[in-house]
């Protein structure tokens, strides 16, 4: 059995087993499940991406540079 300390401040550290166990680092987040006295820690799955998230469309942010001014003005270049 895998145990870890409670501190004052009610945070435990999740042993290293068990984060590999449940493939989890930092910024994850973790679901409970209580159920006739018992815990069952799961990792938290992550939400769909919003459309349009610049983290799913890499060169999304460049959208301010498609204009028909810019291509005029960059037509030589």
């Amino acid at each position: 059995m895998i145990t870890s300390k409670v501190i004052s401040k009610a945070q435990t550290t999740i042993p290293q087993p068990v984060r590999a166990a449940l493939g989890i680092g930092p910024g994850d987040d973790l679901a409970y499940a209580i159920e006739d006295g018992r815990v069952t820690l799961t990792k938290a799955p992550r939400p769909p991406p919003a459309p349009g998230d610049p983290a799913q469309v890499p060169f999304a942010t460049f959208w301010e540079w498609s204009s028909p001014e810019d291509s005029e003005d960059f037509a030589d270049l």
